[in-house]
């Protein structure tokens, strides 16, 4: 911003820019030519745009990265003078300027070929045009003219979305330039020409003589890529893979895809774009060089190139940073929520179906009462479905109590998935419960949607981040299937079951088909669906609780009844803050100018 000082008894005058000093920083377009910075306190956003025009800059907070419902902002420089106005789009994406002018406008400036704006807004204004600054789809735009008289002209091709966690871009570690890494990075990886690729490698973690902990994890990004590479997730693999596998790529969720990749379920790390890494809590550490550790890894990168740019090749990876200086625990995952199988089905046409997956009571109890008593602390959780998911939360219960939740998204996109830090690490005892609760839309849908791994399938799950390790990998649950079949009128299977998915025996409508196609041949209605939906709910369902590898608690393959829950715990609330209330940057300046003993002082935008 620009501060400018008078003294009383003289024409003297100084001016100064002041940066606002930038912490988190993205390129939001293919090209390089929308720049973002931004930071925030627990009252405030500040953001800086930087791009290349001399016309307009449109910036947006959106619920689905698409127009309709948006929170908009809109401002330049129109003759060394910058201007700002706060709008909002309605249902029908026409855009209405807001009478709320929450959006403050910190400081503008143009050249010959970029404008800059700056400007901040309380991060809840109690403004119903206005979003909530969480995860959300940022939607941006530009053109080569200002906002003139009429408003802003249509933007054409040069606008945009992607989705970004702006209040929690993962942290910048002070990481010693002695400690040791080691890189899972791709090489020379041809991006094909389309939209959206997932592509994936089998890498072997850093060999050591002795235990170290991993610390840090953090995105190695080509140059220049930084808007092409959207997440990176990394799968725990079979500890027995054949080191022949470790050679080449392939696309992920394709036919012809190693089967080995298939091996590869447990997610250990997830960074999305916006994201800076991930940093473990000072006490903890993920362990390598025991063995029981990960030995093989499977690296999934998403390649967004919406503009369908040709002859791209990428290296982008991972760089983890490890130490022999061991922390007081080492770090484990539980991979919670529906046990992923074609007997985890959606109906479709449906506009919400739930799905629950239960970490029963009676898992936690026998591997947590055997392995630590005392309980364990979550520290970081991920929620993930796949590209039917709409809102996901992980209800967490002791007895007949529900505590608040340990972690929601209710605007949940399969393109935007890491792991967060908990404000407060949760304690999690022998006998609680843990409730992974998916919303989804199947709308557009004519045919069953199956739990699998393809990205046209489903999944429900949550993955806790822990301490200290115990053995339980998978804490899970799946309804039982003959209620669900009973449901569209099967009485009958052919047995001994000799093929998979099995088949229908009776009745004759039915005879000879698999389960699945007889699923797909009942005529749903979205009454029906949610018939279904709410009897699924209710039906018995068969326990996972599983140790690492092959190994599995007793209490694995019993059937069990949901439990009765008597009430629903909502996330708390945040308090709204008055848009009249005095704006942080203005009690900074004037203490700025009560340092200087300056008598007057102005704010030239």
């Amino acid at each position: 911003m620009y501060v400018c000082f008078w003294r009383r008894s003289s024409s003297w005058k100084f001016c100064q820019f002041f940066s606002l000093g930038f912490s988190h920083s993205t390129i939001l377009d293919p090209h390089g030519k929308y720049n973002l910075k931004w930071r925030f306190d627990r009252r405030t956003i500040t953001f800086e745009i930087e791009v290349e025009t001399r016309g307009y800059i449109g910036f947006g907070l959106s619920p689905n990265g698409a127009m309709a419902s948006s929170d908009i902002v809109i401002g330049g420089v129109t003759d060394g003078t910058p201007y700002l106005q706060d709008y909002f789009a309605d249902a029908n994406r026409k855009v209405h300027r807001d009478v709320q002018q929450n959006y403050r406008l910190q400081y503008g400036r143009e050249n010959s070929t970029h404008t800059v704006l700056a400007f901040s807004r309380h991060l809840l204004t109690c403004d119903t045009s206005d979003k909530d600054i969480t995860v959300l789809r940022v939607i941006w735009a530009y053109h080569s003219e200002d906002v003139g008289p009429s408003g802003p002209m249509y933007h054409g091709v040069n606008r945009g979305r992607k989705s970004m966690r702006l209040l929690d871009p993962g942290s910048k570690a002070n990481i010693s330039s002695e400690m040791d890494f080691f890189n899972l990075q791709n090489i020379n990886v041809p991006v094909p020409f389309k939209d959206t690729t997932y592509w994936c490698q089998i890498f072997k973690i850093q060999e050591v003589q002795k235990k170290h902990h991993i610390i840090r994890i953090e995105p190695l990004i080509q140059r220049g890529h930084e808007n092409l590479v959207h997440h990176i997730l990394l799968y725990q693999c079979d500890s027995t893979l054949n080191e022949s596998e470790l050679k080449a790529g392939h696309e992920c969720y394709h036919p012809n895809m190693p089967d080995s990749f298939l091996t590869c379920e447990t997610i250990v790390f997830a960074w999305a774009i916006g994201g800076e890494g991930f940093t473990y809590p000072p006490h903890v550490g993920l362990s390598i060089g025991t063995s029981i550790d990960p030995v093989y890894v499977l690296m999934e990168v998403h390649y967004d190139n919406p503009a369908f740019q040709q002859g791209v090749v990428d290296s982008s990876g991972l760089r983890l940073f490890y130490t022999p200086e061991l922390r007081q625990y080492d770090a484990g995952v539980i991979e919670t929520g529906v046990w992923v199988s074609l007997y985890h089905m959606l109906p479709p046409g449906m506009q919400e179906y739930i799905s629950e997956g239960h970490c029963t009571r009676e898992c936690l109890q026998e591997s947590l009462g055997q392995e630590m008593p005392s309980g364990v602390r979550v520290f970081a959780v991920l929620m993930h479905a796949h590209l039917a998911g709409r809102a996901i939360r992980t209800r967490h219960f002791r007895g007949q109590e529900e505590l608040q939740p340990l972690s929601h998204d209710e605007e949940f996109d399969f393109n935007f998935q890491e792991f967060q830090l908990l404000k407060d690490e949760r304690l999690l005892l022998p006998g609680d419960n843990l409730i992974t609760e998916c919303k989804y839309t199947t709308k557009d849908r004519q045919n069953m949607t199956w739990g699998g791994l393809t990205t046209r399938d489903e999944m429900c799950l949550s993955y806790l981040l822990y301490y200290p390790r115990v053995n339980l990998a998978r804490c899970e649950s799946l309804p039982e299937i003959i209620g669900q079949l009973k449901f569209i009128g099967v009485k009958e299977i052919q047995v001994p079951v000799t093929t998979w998915p099995f088949m229908i025996k009776s009745p004759k409508k039915y005879s000879s088909l698999s389960f699945t196609e007889a699923m797909d041949k009942y005529r749903w209605s979205k009454n029906r669906g949610k018939s279904f939906n709410q009897m699924v709910l209710q039906l018995p369902m068969n326990v996972r609780c599983s140790k690492w590898g092959q190994d599995e608690w007793s209490i694995q393959g019993t059937i069990v009844s949901p439990p009765e829950v008597k009430s629903e715990v909502k996330p708390p609330s945040t308090m709204c803050r008055s848009a009249s209330e005095p704006h942080s940057g203005v009690v900074l300046l004037f203490t700025m100018c009560l340092t200087y003993s300056i008598v007057q002082t102005c704010l030239s935008l």
